[in-house]
């Protein structure tokens, strides 16, 4: 009657040791490290730069109990935070600080073999553990350069598409001047240009001895602009915090033109740092054919070029007319071109569509360079001949790089650029002494909450109750287990979730015992109460912790935050109440009990009802 079958205690065997495996790491703690990680797409972290920092330690006499090269970065172990902080200060002044970033980091101290299974553990937010805090600076002035800048490419596209004759344009501080050949020229343009451009304020001008239009933009625009640009940063910051699998950021503005990001339980902390400070776009210039490299070489380029490297390739000059800009990038997602060679596929919006397939129809034979602009460094990925019109708003860049390049290029492409560059005006990583006191309480709430329970628990519910206190030890087992799978990032209202947990899943116990107890009562034998007693409990278990899941959810969809963390701690420990209070407990209960002739069950004293109706 009581039995189970094998494969049900075999996949609860499996689930305890899966649980156990995933719970060890967090019993492990963590070492004081400093990571070493490429600013740039372009950098690498190799063998070579491994052996430099080696020497460089030696040479200093900072001892450190090992090294980790990955594809990421280096990572050197300290026994102490005060030769950590020392390293580090060396190792900043010693590494190129263009192509390499230095940063602070804890790592776990967990075996090896733990790592190469995914055994790890659970992030720890900033008010147990600490993390990473950023306050940013948006820089206005840029914000209004880069869109004088997009308003001058439409500009002049508006002026090449209905055919107006002009004799140049340019930037001149918060201005864009476009000069003419005659005044009946300048009149078509501000009739087109009040059309399309509403922002826009023109004001012709013949003081320079030839027509000209000044253009600016109008004062409301410009303010919506600034609000604009600081609302399109967060936008993208998050984007880019999202990609890095940061579980609860905060991310909110702080005054007029700051932002505060606050990264919780982050362990590759340069690589935070390396995506929020990245500003990588792209532009689309054309090639100067006809100019002199060797002059350029000697310091004469020629006006109107520039001269940058091509990847894997040698000096080029290339014109400083942008053409289109990453501001009009939708998608970009890393692959491979037609000869399998790493690649990013980009798709352009509408406008950039029509723009690409323009500048291609009217540059058929001619090289059309890609730049990659990243931390004001600017390369030129690519310079292919344009052989055909390309339409259709797909575009394929592909120059010589790496598979992590190409992704890492479709990674900051695909956050999107920053409406306008920003600085990071204050970096402070939360110590962790404050968090190791929260941790203290927090776990000593939640071991004598657990003692309590299971002393009660034992004591009345006998050897059933010293079952059920297994189970209940095996049910945090399970949510530990999940939370560390999951990667998920404890906070204190975490561990209010968890010992919420524990008061919940001993109920289920008690409804379970009590229910054992009640069939007894009515004169059951202990085989069948056992029996009936689980499953008649079953409804009743499911119906409390629905409920419970329910508000759960809630919280999980419309919270943020801490609040989000409590919801989902919540609803992972009544998964896992039902499954150890129900099938874990009965499984024991039918190894212990299921075959044998019992004459009681051992629940504790139980009041019979059958003597008190005789006497009535």
């Amino acid at each position: 009657m009581n039995r189970y079958p094998l494969w049900k205690y075999i996949i609860i065997a499996a689930s305890i040791l899966l649980g156990l495996l995933y719970t060890l790491p967090n019993f492990f703690g963590e070492s004081p490290a400093v990571q070493i990680s490429p600013l740039r797409a372009g950098a690498h972290t190799d063998t070579a730069l491994l052996q430099r920092v080696e020497q460089t330690l030696k040479q200093q006499n900072i001892p450190y109990s090992g090294t980790i090269l990955e594809a990421t970065g280096i990572k050197i172990r300290f026994a102490d935070t005060d030769t950590q902080i020392k390293a580090k200060d060396i190792l900043s002044a010693e590494i190129d600080s263009n192509d390499y970033i230095v940063a602070l980091n804890l790592l776990p101290n967990s075996p090896q073999w733990m790592r190469h299974i995914s055994a790890l553990p659970m992030y720890l937010g900033l008010d147990l553990r600490g993390g990473v805090h950023f306050m940013l600076q948006v820089d206005m002035d840029g914000a209004l350069t880069k869109s004088l800048d997009r308003f001058s490419a439409d500009l002049r596209s508006t002026l090449r598409e209905k055919r107006i004759p002009s004799a140049g344009i340019s930037r001149e501080r918060s201005k864009v001047i476009i000069k003419f050949r005659d005044g009946q020229a300048r009149e078509r343009a501000i009739a087109e240009f009040k059309k399309a451009f509403e922002d826009l304020d023109f004001q012709p001008d013949n003081s320079a001895g030839e027509p000209r239009l000044v253009i600016s933009i109008k004062p409301e625009a410009l303010i919506g602009m600034q609000n604009s640009a600081v609302q399109r940063n967060i936008t993208t910051l998050r984007n880019r915090v999202n990609e890095l699998g940061v579980a609860e950021p905060i991310i909110q503005q702080a005054g007029a033109d700051r932002v505060i990001v606050q990264l919780p339980g982050v362990q590759d902390t340069a690589k935070a740092k390396e995506i929020l400070g990245r500003t990588a776009t792209l532009e689309v210039r054309m090639v100067d054919e006809k100019g002199d490299i060797d002059a350029a070489l000697r310091g004469a380029v020629p006006l109107g070029t520039e001269l940058f490297t091509e990847r894997g390739s040698g000096p080029i000059l290339v014109k400083k007319q942008i053409l289109l800009t990453g501001d009009r990038i939708t998608d970009a997602q890393p692959g491979f071109d037609q000869d399998n060679q790493p690649a990013v596929h980009l798709t352009l919006d509408n406008n950039g569509s029509r723009i690409f397939k323009q500048l291609t129809r009217n540059n058929v034979g001619k090289r059309m360079a890609i730049l990659l602009v990243e931390k004001n460094l600017t390369e030129v990925v690519t310079a292919p001949v344009i052989r055909e019109e390309i339409g259709g708003g797909r575009v394929q860049i592909s120059g010589k790089m790496s598979s992590i390049e190409a992704r890492d290029v479709a990674l900051l492409l695909r956050a999107g650029a920053l409406a306008a560059p920003m600085e990071i005006v204050e970096e402070r990583t939360v110590g962790p002494s404050l968090g190791a006191e929260n941790i203290t309480k927090g776990f000593n709430s939640t071991l004598y909450g657990f003692l309590g329970v299971a002393a009660f628990i034992m004591v009345y519910y006998s050897s059933i109750g010293v079952i059920s206190t297994i189970a209940l030890a095996i049910n945090l087992l399970f949510l530990i287990g999940l939370l560390s799978i999951l990667q998920a990032t404890l906070t204190l209202p975490g561990m209010a979730g968890m010992a919420l947990t524990v008061g919940m899943a001993i109920d289920a116990n008690v409804l379970i015992n009590e229910r054992i107890r009640d069939e007894i009562r009515h004169g059951a034998s202990p085989q069948a109460a056992i029996h009936a007693g689980y499953d008649r409990a079953w409804d009743a278990i499911i119906d409390t912790n629905l409920t419970t899941m329910l508000a759960g959810i809630g919280l999980m969809v419309f919270g943020s935050g801490p609040v989000k963390g409590f919801a989902v701690v919540l609803c992972l420990g009544i998964l896992t109440t039902l499954f150890s209070a129900v099938t874990v407990s009965r499984a024991m209960v039918n190894l212990m009990y299921g075959n044998r002739k019992l004459t009681h069950v051992p629940i504790g004293s139980i009041k019979m009802l059958k003597k008190s109706s005789k006497k009535n």
